[in-house]
């Protein structure tokens, strides 16, 4: 993928099942509008949808610093977003309130209209949440 932030820009849909230690999985819907800025970096709006939660919106904002490297911020996030290219990969790291390490790896299909999205969530070096998803464009 030769230009990966640029598979966010328009309308993307996420569809995934999260699920949480000591509680029942639960279905997530986003729906994301992204544009390339000027100076080259991804701004992401999402619409977050859980079952049970009332809907949030979740902002992003990544640049490429490198090549395959890439760093930003996200609106639940506390400090950076990193990610990197991992061979056909994308791999993002991030902290959130909670003592929560997040590492999320997306991987592009080959179609170039979808990716895959395995999300796991650790508290103190324990796994507490994991979701398995599909990103798509609209």
């Amino acid at each position: 993928m030769t230009q990966p932030l640029r598979f966010f820009e328009g309308r993307t849909e996420i569809v995934s099942i999260v699920k949480v230690v000591m509680k029942k999985p639960y279905r997530s819907r986003t729906i994301g509008r992204g544009q390339i800025l000027p100076d080259g970096s991804l701004s992401l709006v999402q619409q977050v949808n859980e079952d049970g939660q009332p809907p949030h919106q979740r902002t992003w904002r990544i640049k490429q610093t490198g090549p395959g490297k890439f760093t930003g911020t996200m609106s639940e996030a506390v400090g950076p977003v990193t990610v990197e290219e991992a061979g056909n990969q994308f791999r993002f790291k991030f902290r959130m309130k909670g003592s929560l390490s997040v590492e999320q790896w997306v991987t592009p299909q080959a179609d170039g209209r979808t990716a895959q999205s395995k999300i796991t969530v650790k508290k103190y070096g324990m796994r507490v949440a994991s979701s398995d998803g599909t990103i798509r464009k609209l």
